[in-house]
Protein backbone atom coordinates (compact mmCIF):
# COMPACT_ATOMS: atom_id res chain seq x y z
CA UNK A 1 0.00 0.00 0.00
CA UNK A 2 2.73 2.54 1.17
CA UNK A 3 4.40 1.82 -2.27
CA UNK A 4 1.54 2.14 -4.52
CA UNK A 5 0.84 5.58 -2.63
CA UNK A 6 4.30 6.58 -3.03
CA UNK A 7 4.06 5.72 -6.62
CA UNK A 8 0.73 8.13 -7.05
CA UNK A 9 2.65 10.80 -5.20
CA UNK A 10 5.18 10.96 -7.54
CA UNK A 11 3.13 10.35 -10.68
CA UNK A 12 0.63 13.36 -9.95
CA UNK A 13 3.91 15.48 -8.82
CA UNK A 14 5.63 14.91 -12.08
CA UNK A 15 2.00 15.58 -14.21
CA UNK A 16 1.98 18.97 -11.88
CA UNK A 17 5.81 19.65 -13.08
CA UNK A 18 4.90 18.79 -16.79
CA UNK A 19 2.05 20.68 -17.04
CA UNK A 20 4.38 23.97 -16.49
CA UNK A 21 6.35 23.46 -19.63
CA UNK A 22 3.01 24.89 -21.18
CA UNK A 23 3.46 28.12 -19.88
CA UNK A 24 5.84 30.91 -20.90
CA UNK A 25 8.46 31.04 -22.48
CA UNK A 26 7.96 27.36 -23.33
CA UNK A 27 4.11 27.71 -24.33
CA UNK A 28 4.13 23.77 -25.25
CA UNK A 29 0.18 24.00 -24.56
CA UNK A 30 0.06 20.73 -26.08
CA UNK A 31 1.47 19.12 -22.45
CA UNK A 32 -2.49 20.39 -21.30
CA UNK A 33 -4.36 18.16 -23.13
CA UNK A 34 -2.69 15.02 -21.68
CA UNK A 35 -1.58 16.11 -18.26
CA UNK A 36 -5.07 17.44 -17.31
CA UNK A 37 -6.63 14.56 -18.93
CA UNK A 38 -4.20 11.71 -17.00
CA UNK A 39 -5.24 13.98 -13.71
CA UNK A 40 -9.33 13.98 -14.14
CA UNK A 41 -9.29 10.13 -14.99
CA UNK A 42 -6.88 9.43 -12.07
CA UNK A 43 -9.13 11.57 -9.80
CA UNK A 44 -12.89 10.40 -11.36
CA UNK A 45 -11.43 6.53 -11.05
CA UNK A 46 -9.65 7.29 -7.88
CA UNK A 47 -13.09 8.56 -6.02
CA UNK A 48 -14.54 5.08 -7.54
CA UNK A 49 -12.09 3.41 -4.79
CA UNK A 50 -12.16 5.94 -1.99
CA UNK A 51 -15.09 6.73 0.36
CA UNK A 52 -12.65 9.01 2.46
CA UNK A 53 -12.74 12.66 1.38
CA UNK A 54 -9.90 13.75 3.11
CA UNK A 55 -6.89 11.62 1.48
CA UNK A 56 -8.06 13.64 -1.87
CA UNK A 57 -6.89 16.73 -0.93
CA UNK A 58 -3.21 15.58 -1.41
CA UNK A 59 -3.86 14.52 -4.59
CA UNK A 60 -4.51 18.57 -5.32
CA UNK A 61 -1.71 19.02 -3.45
CA UNK A 62 0.80 17.08 -5.01
CA UNK A 63 -0.25 18.19 -8.60
CA UNK A 64 0.32 21.93 -7.39
CA UNK A 65 3.54 21.61 -6.05
CA UNK A 66 5.23 19.95 -9.14
CA UNK A 67 3.51 22.70 -11.33
CA UNK A 68 4.30 26.04 -9.08
CA UNK A 69 7.82 23.62 -8.23
CA UNK A 70 8.81 24.11 -11.79
CA UNK A 71 7.09 27.14 -12.93
CA UNK A 72 8.29 29.66 -10.10
CA UNK A 73 11.83 28.51 -8.75
CA UNK A 74 13.09 31.80 -10.03
CA UNK A 75 11.61 34.39 -7.09
CA UNK A 76 14.49 32.68 -5.15
CA UNK A 77 16.97 34.44 -7.25
CA UNK A 78 15.76 37.69 -6.00
CA UNK A 79 17.56 36.65 -2.39
CA UNK A 80 21.27 36.08 -3.95
CA UNK A 81 21.95 39.71 -4.30
CA UNK A 82 22.05 40.68 -0.25
CA UNK A 83 24.20 37.71 1.68
CA UNK A 84 21.95 38.35 4.54
CA UNK A 85 19.24 36.69 2.49
CA UNK A 86 20.48 33.60 0.76
CA UNK A 87 20.52 30.86 3.73
CA UNK A 88 16.69 31.56 2.70
CA UNK A 89 17.24 30.08 -0.62
CA UNK A 90 16.07 26.67 0.08
CA UNK A 91 13.09 27.61 1.56
CA UNK A 92 12.07 30.10 -0.69
CA UNK A 93 12.10 27.28 -3.69
CA UNK A 94 10.23 25.20 -1.54
CA UNK A 95 7.87 26.93 0.57
CA UNK A 96 5.83 29.41 -2.17
CA UNK A 97 5.04 25.83 -3.98
CA UNK A 98 4.15 23.83 -0.77
CA UNK A 99 1.98 27.34 0.46
CA UNK A 100 0.33 28.08 -3.68
CA UNK A 101 -0.42 24.20 -3.78
CA UNK A 102 -2.85 24.39 -0.80
CA UNK A 103 -5.31 26.11 -3.41
CA UNK A 104 -4.92 23.29 -5.45
CA UNK A 105 -5.43 20.61 -3.03
CA UNK A 106 -8.91 22.70 -1.41
CA UNK A 107 -9.93 21.81 -5.31
CA UNK A 108 -9.78 18.04 -5.35
CA UNK A 109 -11.34 17.85 -2.07
CA UNK A 110 -14.52 19.55 -3.05
CA UNK A 111 -14.10 17.85 -6.45
CA UNK A 112 -14.45 14.44 -4.03
CA UNK A 113 -17.39 16.01 -2.62
CA UNK A 114 -19.08 16.78 -5.52
CA UNK A 115 -17.75 14.11 -7.46
CA UNK A 116 -20.98 12.40 -9.56
CA UNK A 117 -20.60 8.82 -11.51
CA UNK A 118 -21.75 11.12 -14.87
CA UNK A 119 -18.25 11.70 -16.45
CA UNK A 120 -20.24 15.16 -18.10
CA UNK A 121 -21.15 16.42 -14.09
CA UNK A 122 -18.00 15.15 -12.83
CA UNK A 123 -16.06 17.11 -15.64
CA UNK A 124 -17.96 20.22 -15.49
CA UNK A 125 -17.52 20.08 -11.85
CA UNK A 126 -13.69 19.81 -11.99
CA UNK A 127 -14.05 22.86 -14.51
CA UNK A 128 -16.03 25.05 -11.71
CA UNK A 129 -13.74 24.20 -8.95
CA UNK A 130 -10.32 24.83 -10.60
CA UNK A 131 -11.10 28.00 -12.06
CA UNK A 132 -13.16 29.61 -8.72
CA UNK A 133 -9.99 28.24 -7.16
CA UNK A 134 -7.57 30.17 -9.28
CA UNK A 135 -9.85 33.26 -9.01
CA UNK A 136 -9.94 32.93 -4.81
CA UNK A 137 -5.84 32.29 -5.56
CA UNK A 138 -5.83 35.43 -7.51
CA UNK A 139 -8.00 37.81 -5.31
CA UNK A 140 -7.57 36.37 -1.24
CA UNK A 141 -5.29 38.39 1.01
CA UNK A 142 -3.20 40.56 -1.50
CA UNK A 143 -3.58 37.70 -4.50
CA UNK A 144 -1.56 36.19 -7.00
CA UNK A 145 -2.77 35.32 -9.84
CA UNK A 146 0.47 34.19 -11.83
CA UNK A 147 0.96 31.59 -14.02
CA UNK A 148 -3.26 30.67 -14.70
CA UNK A 149 -2.89 27.84 -17.23
CA UNK A 150 -4.65 30.02 -19.43
CA UNK A 151 -1.51 31.80 -20.56
CA UNK A 152 -0.11 28.56 -22.24
CA UNK A 153 -2.08 30.15 -25.30
CA UNK A 154 0.04 33.50 -24.94
CA UNK A 155 1.64 32.90 -28.25
CA UNK A 156 -1.99 32.05 -29.92
CA UNK A 157 -2.93 35.58 -30.56
CA UNK A 158 -6.03 35.04 -32.71
CA UNK A 159 -7.32 31.94 -30.23
CA UNK A 160 -6.60 34.87 -27.35
CA UNK A 161 -8.30 37.59 -28.64
CA UNK A 162 -11.62 36.27 -27.23
CA UNK A 163 -10.09 37.67 -23.59
CA UNK A 164 -11.52 41.44 -24.66
CA UNK A 165 -15.24 39.87 -23.92
CA UNK A 166 -14.44 37.16 -21.33
CA UNK A 167 -11.52 38.18 -19.54
CA UNK A 168 -8.68 36.44 -18.15
CA UNK A 169 -10.82 33.92 -15.96
CA UNK A 170 -13.42 33.51 -17.85
CA UNK A 171 -10.91 32.23 -20.59
CA UNK A 172 -8.95 29.80 -17.88
CA UNK A 173 -12.32 28.16 -17.20
CA UNK A 174 -12.58 27.50 -20.86
CA UNK A 175 -8.93 25.93 -20.96
CA UNK A 176 -9.43 24.14 -17.91
CA UNK A 177 -12.47 22.52 -19.86
CA UNK A 178 -10.90 22.37 -23.33
CA UNK A 179 -7.34 20.35 -21.70
CA UNK A 180 -9.84 17.94 -19.86
CA UNK A 181 -11.48 16.79 -22.97
CA UNK A 182 -9.69 14.04 -23.93
CA UNK A 183 -10.62 12.61 -20.69
CA UNK A 184 -14.02 13.24 -21.17
CA UNK A 185 -13.92 11.22 -24.55
CA UNK A 186 -11.81 7.86 -23.00
CA UNK A 187 -14.43 8.01 -20.22
CA UNK A 188 -17.18 7.91 -22.68
CA UNK A 189 -20.33 5.97 -21.67
CA UNK A 190 -22.52 7.25 -24.75
CA UNK A 191 -23.04 9.53 -27.52
CA UNK A 192 -23.59 12.40 -24.94
CA UNK A 193 -20.07 12.62 -23.80
CA UNK A 194 -18.68 13.23 -27.80
CA UNK A 195 -21.56 15.93 -28.38
CA UNK A 196 -19.80 17.61 -24.92
CA UNK A 197 -16.58 17.22 -26.71
CA UNK A 198 -17.82 18.57 -29.91
CA UNK A 199 -18.97 21.61 -28.55
CA UNK A 200 -15.93 22.63 -27.32
CA UNK A 201 -13.72 21.94 -30.14
CA UNK A 202 -16.32 23.76 -31.79
CA UNK A 203 -16.42 26.78 -29.47
CA UNK A 204 -12.57 26.86 -29.91
CA UNK A 205 -12.90 27.24 -33.73
CA UNK A 206 -15.16 30.33 -33.10
CA UNK A 207 -12.65 32.06 -31.11
CA UNK A 208 -10.17 31.15 -33.63
CA UNK A 209 -12.35 33.04 -36.32
CA UNK A 210 -13.14 35.68 -33.57
CA UNK A 211 -9.75 36.61 -33.56
CA UNK A 212 -9.18 36.51 -37.06
CA UNK A 213 -11.77 38.71 -37.84
CA UNK A 214 -10.96 40.73 -35.01
CA UNK A 215 -7.15 41.37 -36.21
CA UNK A 216 -8.22 41.64 -39.51
CA UNK A 217 -10.41 44.49 -38.94
CA UNK A 218 -7.87 46.31 -36.74
CA UNK A 219 -5.30 46.07 -39.56
CA UNK A 220 -7.81 47.76 -41.47
CA UNK A 221 -7.67 50.76 -38.93
CA UNK A 222 -6.01 53.83 -40.52
CA UNK A 223 -3.34 54.65 -37.36
CA UNK A 224 -3.55 58.49 -36.31
CA UNK A 225 -0.04 60.21 -36.16
CA UNK A 226 0.37 61.91 -32.78
CA UNK A 227 1.88 65.77 -31.97
CA UNK A 228 3.53 63.86 -29.54
CA UNK A 229 5.99 60.26 -29.19
CA UNK A 230 5.85 58.50 -25.83
CA UNK A 231 9.58 57.01 -25.32
CA UNK A 232 10.19 54.20 -22.96
CA UNK A 233 13.27 53.71 -21.96
CA UNK A 234 15.34 49.97 -21.63
CA UNK A 235 18.39 50.78 -19.67
CA UNK A 236 19.51 47.36 -18.38
CA UNK A 237 21.73 49.01 -15.84
CA UNK A 238 23.01 46.58 -13.12
CA UNK A 239 21.03 46.24 -9.73
CA UNK A 240 24.53 46.94 -7.83
CA UNK A 241 23.04 50.44 -7.51
CA UNK A 242 21.01 49.66 -5.06
CA UNK A 243 23.95 47.72 -2.84
CA UNK A 244 27.03 49.52 -3.52
CA UNK A 245 27.55 53.36 -3.36
CA UNK A 246 27.04 55.01 -6.96
CA UNK A 247 27.36 58.22 -8.49
CA UNK A 248 23.62 59.09 -9.23
CA UNK A 249 24.45 61.43 -11.63
CA UNK A 250 26.25 58.74 -13.92
CA UNK A 251 23.13 56.82 -13.99
CA UNK A 252 20.59 59.89 -14.56
CA UNK A 253 23.14 61.04 -17.17
CA UNK A 254 22.74 57.95 -19.36
CA UNK A 255 19.31 57.63 -18.95
CA UNK A 256 19.37 61.14 -20.83
CA UNK A 257 21.65 60.21 -23.48
CA UNK A 258 19.28 57.30 -24.29
CA UNK A 259 16.35 59.58 -24.00
CA UNK A 260 17.83 62.73 -25.96
CA UNK A 261 19.32 60.50 -28.83
CA UNK A 262 16.53 59.80 -31.22
CA UNK A 263 14.23 62.53 -29.76
CA UNK A 264 12.61 64.79 -33.19
CA UNK A 265 9.17 65.94 -31.48
CA UNK A 266 7.26 66.68 -28.01
CA UNK A 267 8.05 63.80 -25.99
CA UNK A 268 6.85 61.77 -23.02
CA UNK A 269 10.15 59.52 -21.41
CA UNK A 270 9.56 57.10 -19.58
CA UNK A 271 12.09 55.88 -16.90
CA UNK A 272 11.74 51.83 -15.40
CA UNK A 273 10.71 51.50 -11.56
CA UNK A 274 12.96 52.79 -8.99
CA UNK A 275 15.40 53.75 -11.74
CA UNK A 276 17.10 56.13 -9.31
CA UNK A 277 17.23 54.58 -5.62
CA UNK A 278 18.73 57.27 -3.78
CA UNK A 279 16.96 60.04 -4.61
CA UNK A 280 12.97 60.51 -3.30
CA UNK A 281 11.02 62.81 -5.53
CA UNK A 282 11.19 65.84 -3.59
CA UNK A 283 15.43 65.32 -3.94
CA UNK A 284 15.17 65.28 -7.80
CA UNK A 285 14.99 69.05 -7.96
CA UNK A 286 18.57 68.68 -7.02
CA UNK A 287 18.88 68.31 -11.30
CA UNK A 288 16.97 70.69 -12.15
CA UNK A 289 19.66 72.13 -14.80
CA UNK A 290 21.09 69.45 -16.31
CA UNK A 291 17.54 68.42 -17.21
CA UNK A 292 17.04 71.96 -18.66
CA UNK A 293 19.62 71.77 -20.57
CA UNK A 294 18.45 68.57 -22.24
CA UNK A 295 15.04 68.74 -22.49
CA UNK A 296 12.98 70.92 -24.43
CA UNK A 297 9.74 72.95 -22.59
CA UNK A 298 7.34 70.89 -24.27
CA UNK A 299 8.65 67.54 -22.93
CA UNK A 300 7.69 64.81 -19.76
CA UNK A 301 9.69 62.31 -17.72
CA UNK A 302 8.04 59.56 -16.25
CA UNK A 303 9.99 57.76 -13.84
CA UNK A 304 9.82 55.09 -10.93
CA UNK A 305 11.27 56.81 -7.56
CA UNK A 306 10.90 56.18 -4.42
CA UNK A 307 8.84 58.93 -2.38
CA UNK A 308 8.30 59.79 1.31
CA UNK A 309 5.33 61.31 3.72
CA UNK A 310 4.91 62.31 7.12
CA UNK A 311 2.27 60.93 9.08
CA UNK A 312 2.01 60.74 12.20
CA UNK A 313 5.14 61.39 13.30
CA UNK A 314 6.22 58.47 11.00
CA UNK A 315 7.54 58.12 7.40
CA UNK A 316 5.81 56.74 4.96
CA UNK A 317 7.56 55.55 2.37
CA UNK A 318 5.69 54.83 -1.07
CA UNK A 319 6.90 53.35 -4.58
CA UNK A 320 5.87 55.60 -6.79
CA UNK A 321 4.99 56.85 -10.51
CA UNK A 322 5.80 60.55 -11.04
CA UNK A 323 5.56 63.16 -14.11
CA UNK A 324 8.04 65.88 -14.05
CA UNK A 325 8.55 69.08 -16.62
CA UNK A 326 12.18 69.26 -17.72
CA UNK A 327 12.62 72.04 -14.77
CA UNK A 328 11.70 69.27 -12.82
CA UNK A 329 8.62 70.37 -11.84
CA UNK A 330 6.27 67.73 -10.49
CA UNK A 331 2.90 67.48 -12.52
CA UNK A 332 1.48 64.45 -11.51
CA UNK A 333 2.62 60.95 -9.23
CA UNK A 334 0.99 58.37 -7.97
CA UNK A 335 1.46 55.53 -5.43
CA UNK A 336 1.78 51.87 -6.11
CA UNK A 337 -1.47 50.28 -4.62
CA UNK A 338 -0.33 46.59 -5.04
CA UNK A 339 2.48 45.93 -3.31
CA UNK A 340 4.74 42.95 -3.59
CA UNK A 341 4.85 40.67 -0.33
CA UNK A 342 8.27 40.19 1.32
CA UNK A 343 9.50 41.91 -1.83
CA UNK A 344 8.04 45.20 -0.85
CA UNK A 345 6.17 44.94 2.87
CA UNK A 346 6.36 42.31 5.02
CA UNK A 347 2.95 40.67 5.65
CA UNK A 348 2.56 40.49 9.39
CA UNK A 349 5.67 42.78 10.08
CA UNK A 350 5.47 43.26 13.73
CA UNK A 351 5.55 39.34 13.98
CA UNK A 352 7.83 37.99 11.14
CA UNK A 353 10.73 40.77 11.96
CA UNK A 354 11.46 39.22 15.37
CA UNK A 355 12.34 36.29 13.34
CA UNK A 356 14.25 38.24 10.79
CA UNK A 357 12.22 38.24 7.73
CA UNK A 358 12.37 41.83 6.09
CA UNK A 359 11.78 43.03 2.66
CA UNK A 360 14.30 42.39 -0.35
CA UNK A 361 14.18 46.18 -1.69
CA UNK A 362 13.61 49.58 -0.13
CA UNK A 363 17.20 48.88 2.45
CA UNK A 364 14.70 46.47 3.82
CA UNK A 365 11.87 48.89 4.99
CA UNK A 366 8.32 48.23 3.95
CA UNK A 367 6.57 50.60 1.58
CA UNK A 368 3.13 51.75 2.39
CA UNK A 369 0.08 51.26 -0.47
CA UNK A 370 -1.33 53.56 -1.79
CA UNK A 371 -5.26 54.28 -1.67
CA UNK A 372 -6.36 54.18 -4.81
CA UNK A 373 -5.23 54.12 -8.43
CA UNK A 374 -5.85 57.34 -10.24
CA UNK A 375 -5.34 58.29 -13.93
CA UNK A 376 -2.30 60.45 -14.34
CA UNK A 377 -4.00 63.60 -16.54
CA UNK A 378 -1.33 65.10 -18.70
CA UNK A 379 -1.49 68.27 -19.88
CA UNK A 380 0.98 70.39 -21.70
CA UNK A 381 0.82 72.35 -24.88
CA UNK A 382 -0.44 70.06 -27.72
CA UNK A 383 -0.54 66.89 -25.02
CA UNK A 384 -3.86 65.83 -23.59
CA UNK A 385 -4.00 62.26 -22.25
CA UNK A 386 -4.88 59.98 -19.36
CA UNK A 387 -2.78 57.47 -18.60
CA UNK A 388 -3.44 54.62 -17.02
CA UNK A 389 -0.05 53.72 -14.23
CA UNK A 390 0.95 49.97 -13.54
CA UNK A 391 4.50 49.58 -11.41
CA UNK A 392 5.39 46.37 -11.93
CA UNK A 393 3.30 43.81 -9.92
CA UNK A 394 0.21 45.90 -11.01
CA UNK A 395 0.02 44.49 -14.43
CA UNK A 396 -0.89 41.21 -13.14
CA UNK A 397 -4.53 42.15 -12.00
CA UNK A 398 -7.19 41.26 -14.64
CA UNK A 399 -10.23 43.05 -14.02
CA UNK A 400 -9.05 45.06 -11.46
CA UNK A 401 -6.67 48.03 -13.45
CA UNK A 402 -8.89 50.75 -12.47
CA UNK A 403 -12.90 52.27 -11.95
CA UNK A 404 -11.94 54.79 -14.39
CA UNK A 405 -12.23 53.34 -18.24
CA UNK A 406 -11.39 56.91 -19.78
CA UNK A 407 -7.89 56.76 -20.26
CA UNK A 408 -5.65 56.69 -23.41
CA UNK A 409 -2.46 54.46 -22.51
CA UNK A 410 -1.21 52.27 -20.06
CA UNK A 411 1.96 52.82 -18.97
CA UNK A 412 4.19 49.81 -17.14
CA UNK A 413 7.38 50.58 -15.33
CA UNK A 414 9.27 47.50 -14.40
CA UNK A 415 12.75 46.47 -12.81
CA UNK A 416 12.72 42.66 -13.49
CA UNK A 417 16.66 42.45 -12.62
CA UNK A 418 15.59 40.54 -9.54
CA UNK A 419 15.23 37.67 -11.59
CA UNK A 420 17.90 37.07 -13.56
CA UNK A 421 17.73 35.73 -16.91
CA UNK A 422 15.45 33.13 -15.91
CA UNK A 423 12.07 32.55 -17.08
CA UNK A 424 10.31 35.13 -14.59
CA UNK A 425 11.15 38.16 -16.69
CA UNK A 426 9.09 36.51 -19.52
CA UNK A 427 6.21 35.02 -17.40
CA UNK A 428 5.50 38.59 -16.27
CA UNK A 429 5.99 40.25 -19.71
CA UNK A 430 3.14 37.91 -20.87
CA UNK A 431 0.52 39.69 -18.59
CA UNK A 432 0.84 42.72 -20.52
CA UNK A 433 -0.34 40.70 -23.76
CA UNK A 434 -3.11 40.06 -21.92
CA UNK A 435 -4.24 42.96 -20.47
CA UNK A 436 -3.86 45.22 -23.70
CA UNK A 437 -6.70 42.55 -25.43
CA UNK A 438 -8.61 42.91 -22.57
CA UNK A 439 -8.48 46.68 -22.37
CA UNK A 440 -8.29 47.23 -26.16
CA UNK A 441 -5.66 49.21 -25.16
CA UNK A 442 -1.91 50.00 -25.87
CA UNK A 443 0.72 49.55 -23.04
CA UNK A 444 3.94 51.19 -23.26
CA UNK A 445 6.27 49.04 -21.08
CA UNK A 446 9.77 50.51 -19.60
CA UNK A 447 11.62 47.88 -18.03
CA UNK A 448 15.35 47.92 -16.14
CA UNK A 449 17.14 44.69 -16.67
CA UNK A 450 13.80 43.16 -18.73
CA UNK A 451 11.29 43.78 -21.62
CA UNK A 452 10.56 46.76 -22.45
CA UNK A 453 8.03 46.99 -25.49
CA UNK A 454 4.83 48.82 -27.17
CA UNK A 455 1.74 45.85 -27.03
CA UNK A 456 -1.66 47.27 -28.98
CA UNK A 457 -4.64 46.51 -28.19
CA UNK A 458 -4.74 43.26 -30.01
CA UNK A 459 -1.82 42.07 -27.79
CA UNK A 460 0.85 42.15 -30.86
CA UNK A 461 4.16 43.69 -29.47
CA UNK A 462 4.49 46.25 -32.00
CA UNK A 463 8.06 46.87 -30.99
CA UNK A 464 10.46 45.43 -28.24
CA UNK A 465 13.50 45.78 -26.54
CA UNK A 466 15.08 42.26 -25.15
CA UNK A 467 15.81 41.28 -22.10
CA UNK A 468 19.57 41.97 -21.39
CA UNK A 469 19.72 44.96 -24.02
CA UNK A 470 19.74 48.18 -24.13
CA UNK A 471 17.47 50.73 -25.94
CA UNK A 472 14.43 52.14 -26.67
CA UNK A 473 10.58 51.66 -27.68
CA UNK A 474 8.42 54.90 -28.70
CA UNK A 475 5.08 55.02 -29.58
CA UNK A 476 3.67 58.17 -32.13
CA UNK A 477 0.83 56.80 -33.84
CA UNK A 478 -1.63 54.62 -32.62
CA UNK A 479 -5.16 53.19 -33.60
CA UNK A 480 -8.43 54.57 -32.30
CA UNK A 481 -9.91 50.95 -30.68
CA UNK A 482 -13.50 50.92 -28.64
CA UNK A 483 -13.56 49.97 -24.89
CA UNK A 484 -14.08 46.10 -24.74
CA UNK A 485 -16.86 44.27 -23.39
CA UNK A 486 -14.43 43.16 -20.95
CA UNK A 487 -13.50 46.53 -19.84
CA UNK A 488 -16.85 47.78 -19.25
CA UNK A 489 -18.43 44.29 -17.48
CA UNK A 490 -14.77 42.85 -15.73
CA UNK A 491 -15.28 39.90 -14.10
CA UNK A 492 -18.80 39.86 -13.84
CA UNK A 493 -18.73 37.89 -16.78
CA UNK A 494 -16.54 34.96 -15.12
CA UNK A 495 -19.71 35.12 -12.61
CA UNK A 496 -22.10 34.45 -15.51
CA UNK A 497 -19.79 31.56 -16.73
CA UNK A 498 -20.04 29.64 -13.25
CA UNK A 499 -23.66 30.28 -13.04
CA UNK A 500 -24.09 28.54 -16.82
CA UNK A 501 -21.58 25.67 -16.08
CA UNK A 502 -23.42 24.93 -12.90
CA UNK A 503 -26.94 24.93 -14.89
CA UNK A 504 -25.19 22.49 -17.04
CA UNK A 505 -23.74 20.26 -14.47
CA UNK A 506 -27.60 20.05 -12.94
CA UNK A 507 -28.84 19.65 -16.23
CA UNK A 508 -26.81 16.15 -16.97
CA UNK A 509 -27.42 15.37 -13.46
CA UNK A 510 -31.14 14.98 -14.42
CA UNK A 511 -30.41 13.61 -17.67
CA UNK A 512 -28.28 10.79 -16.38
CA UNK A 513 -31.03 9.82 -13.25
CA UNK A 514 -33.92 9.92 -15.81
Amino acid sequence: MFKKNFLNSLYIIFLGAISSYSLPPYNYFIINFITFSLFFIFLFNKKKELSNNKSFFKYGWYFGFGYFLFSLYWVAISLTFDQSFKFLIPLAIILLPTLLAIFYGLMTFLFSIFYTKNVISSFLIFSILFSVIEFIRGSIFTGFPWNLIAFSFVGSINFIQILSVIGTYSFNLFCISLFTIPAVFILRKSKKEIIVCSLFILVSVGFLLFGSLKNSNFNSLESIKKPYTIMAISPNISLDRFYTEQDELIIINELIDLSISEKKEPTIFIWPEGIIPDSHIKDMSLYKNLFINNFDDDDLIIMGLNSVKKKNNENLFFNSMAVFNNKLELIQNYNKVNLVPFGEFTPFENILSLIGLKTITNEHRSFSGGNVRKLLNIKINKIDLNLLPLICYEIIYSGKLSKDKNFDYIINISEDGWFGNSIGPKQHFSHSIFRSIESGKYIIRSANNGISAVINPMGIIEQKVEFGSTGFVELSESKSVKSTPFMLYGNKIFLILILLYIFLTFSFIKLANE
